[in-house]
């Protein structure tokens, strides 16, 4: 549908309220147009294949023994491309980890490394509210990588802005109906819905999502009434109910991860709350760095407030993670010494590097690890692959610590 075709008339008197109104419907309807160009009707993401040296380096698995497994017909059976390599869907690589599993009973957890017992949930809530931190590309990152390595993840967006459930394929305008978010199970009244009831699957195997959209801003409207009127019938304190819905459906996931909203409401302080681990991702920029200075301390004011309630705020682990680095940039270096210099082991010591793969790759709202083979420049998007790797290694070294792993 051509632009002009939605431009609206204009009235005489038509003031800024109706304007922003008209401007709205005006971009919805563009939005949905080059959605359906791009993603026709019933289309949905696909994960690509993964060739048999990726699915070596994935698992514990060795080339040859996936060419003997293929070859003697036994477990999932790949696909085979022009050349006759051997390509796996995400699905068959984790049928590939628990058959080796139950073949290894005593190495099982380095070929399914799904948590066992004792081993507690870990919730990682990825914060900070200075736009341009890289909040939710971390997120979405984090989330591909450890799916990826075998793990069971949810992915929880309760941004507004909902970036990450785009990322996933749930356009927030038009996949996310009313009462599909995460406020769904959050919302004091009648119309409350438990988590399960909004979890969906993604093309990525072991990975759901609760998406987000304009609608959990309703928490932030909702909590404050509840608050004033103190009803003690609205159940749980506010701040407790994000981490009692994710108990719900504790034992069918290894790792949680909260993408919170840019901003230091009731949703951030429940997300705080529930949280075993928190990241702050920080752009090293001085008005960055100055942002992230007041983030710390109404944080600080936020957490006070969950202490006063008599609850704990304990973390298995606290860091900060550079994002959008330049190496090569003397001013960002400066400032990631001094916040080694003042953190310590504190500062992630990977950093996620500033580069034209990700971009390239958030284009089309897609992490590098779904890029294909020769779409990008072989050489950018192996740096981009390192660092990214690195960053989410580090994560991960932090939450098998935290699970008595190593």
């Amino acid at each position: 549908m051509p632009v002009d075709t939605l431009k609206s008339v204009r009235s005489p008197d038509e003031d800024a309220a109706e304007k922003i109104v008209r401007h709205a419907n005006m971009l919805s309807k563009q939005l949905q147009d080059l959605r359906e160009r791009m993603y026709p009707p019933q289309a949905q993401k696909e994960l690509r294949r993964f060739m048999t040296p990726e699915v070596a380096k994935l698992t514990a698995i060795s080339e040859s023994s996936l060419r003997t497994l293929s070859i003697e017909g036994k477990g999932p059976s790949p696909a085979r491309l022009e050349n006759n390599h051997r390509a796996y869907t995400l699905g068959q690589i984790n049928e590939l980890r628990s058959y080796f599993a139950e073949r290894n009973p005593n190495d099982a957890v380095s070929y399914l490394p799904h948590r066992g017992d004792g081993e507690h949930l870990q919730i990682l809530a990825v914060a900070n509210f200075k736009g341009g931190s890289a909040k939710t590309t971390t997120s979405v990152h984090l989330a591909h990588f450890l799916a990826l390595r075998g793990y069971r993840v949810l992915a929880i967006d309760l941004d507004p802005q909902a970036s990450m459930s785009a990322m996933f394929g749930a356009q927030p305008e038009f996949d996310v109906d009313t009462n599909e978010t995460v406020y769904a199970t959050l919302r004091y009244d009648e119309h409350r819905k438990s988590i399960r009831d909004v979890i969906r699957p993604t093309y990525f195997a072991g990975l759901d999502l609760i998406p987000g959209n304009i609608e959990v801003m309703e928490f932030e409207y909702d909590t404050p009434r509840v608050l004033a009127m103190k009803e003690a019938k609205s159940g749980s304190v506010f701040f407790e109910r994000l981490n009692e819905a994710i108990r719900e459906v504790e034992d069918e996931y290894d790792v949680v991860i909260l993408d919170t909203p840019p901003s230091l409401g009731y949703l951030t302080l429940a997300s705080l709350y529930a949280a075993t681990g928190l990241l702050v991702t920080v752009h090293p920029a001085m008005m960055d760095v100055a942002s992230m200075n007041q983030f710390l301390l109404m944080m600080g004011d936020l957490v006070g407030v969950i202490k006063d309630a008599g609850a704990t705020m304990d973390k298995d682990f606290m860091r900060y993670l550079m994002t959008r680095h330049d190496p090569n940039d003397q001013a960002q270096a400066q400032i990631v010494g001094l916040l080694r210099h003042l953190f310590i082991d504190d500062v992630l010591l990977p950093t996620a590097v500033e580069s034209t793969a990700i971009e390239a790759a958030g284009l089309g709202k897609r992490t590098i690890y779904e890029v294909e083979p020769g779409e990008i420049q072989r050489s950018t998007l192996k740096r981009a692959r390192e660092s990214m790797d690195a960053v989410n290694e580090a994560l991960l070294g932090l939450i098998e610590t935290s699970w008595g792993r190593s």
